[in-house]
């Protein structure tokens, strides 16, 4: 095993003990809910998952932690990372106060403004989504097996959407996309949408609708290193530790998906 591997599989660990610090708050009627200054919620489960996290990584390699729980860190501090750990501690925590189990925690390490490693771990559904250069995997809890995008489509085009997140501008698309190709539409929460795309389950998932760089970064190295593409809508992949952690819009599609072609004139 590659050490990069051995690395994943560290990670992979330390994300199911956050998680299972999350299910623990999740059993509870209680989950302390609050508020962050720009009104999104906060729960005790995104505390604690941030805790073990920032705790345990530098065990793992001694690299600085970029966590959306985290106070903020200046960008003259943050541009002279080259590699780093990026981290979402609970990444749907409405979908997590809804309780239908749409929530991950995830763990990326970005190296030069990409990321290299990645973990997706679903407490509530027992899946594990990661990739290292070996490529990327899904374990269910059996033994895990490498997943990759779909190569053709041979049917309805496949489509994923946020729950949360779902505007005119995506609704437009979705509509030229359906005047030439039959259509499934499923909408999820998470980082969930992304892993879909990398395993085979989804085509497209575009996102015109906000989300920060821990939102999507270990998500997309699973897309990447499963053959597919994260990629702004001229067409250059995402990259991370900008001076605006906020990221441009995007969409995620296997190689036989042609979207670009259905964007509006000058997006």
């Amino acid at each position: 095993m590659s050490s990069e591997a051995q690395i994943a599989r560290q990670v992979l660990a330390l994300c199911r003990r956050a998680g299972d610090a999350i299910m623990e708050v999740y059993a509870r009627t209680d989950v302390g809910e609050t508020a962050k200054d720009d009104r999104s919620p906060l729960t005790e489960a995104d505390l604690v998952a941030h805790r073990i996290l920032v705790d345990g990584l530098p065990d793992i390699e001694s690299l600085p932690v970029l966590s959306e729980e985290s106070r903020a860190i200046e960008y003259a501090v943050r541009r002279q990372w080259q590699r780093y750990w990026l981290v979402d501690p609970l990444d749907g925590t409405k979908e997590f106060l809804k309780r239908n189990g749409e929530f991950t925690v995830n763990v990326a390490l970005i190296e030069d403004g990409k990321p290299v490693l990645g973990v997706v771990h679903a407490p509530a559904l027992g899946r594990s989504y990661w990739a290292d250069a070996s490529g990327a995997f899904r374990q269910d809890g059996g033994q895990p097996r490498e997943i990759a995008v779909a190569k053709r489509v041979d049917g309805p085009l496949a489509i994923v959407a946020s729950r949360s997140h779902a505007g005119p501008e995506t609704e437009a698309f979705l509509a030229r996309l359906g005047a030439d190709h039959p259509t499934t539409l499923q909408s999820i929460g998470s980082s969930l949408k992304l892993c879909l795309v990398a395993e085979g389950a989804a085509h497209l998932y575009p996102r015109f609708g906000p989300t920060s760089e821990w939102d999507i970064a270990a998500a997309q190295c699973v897309v990447e290193r499963a053959g597919g593409t994260v990629s702004t809508l001229d067409g250059q992949p995402l990259r991370y530790n900008k001076q605006d952690l906020l990221n441009p819009y995007f969409v995620v599609a296997g190689p036989q998906v042609p979207w670009q072609r259905y964007l509006e004139r000058g997006s």
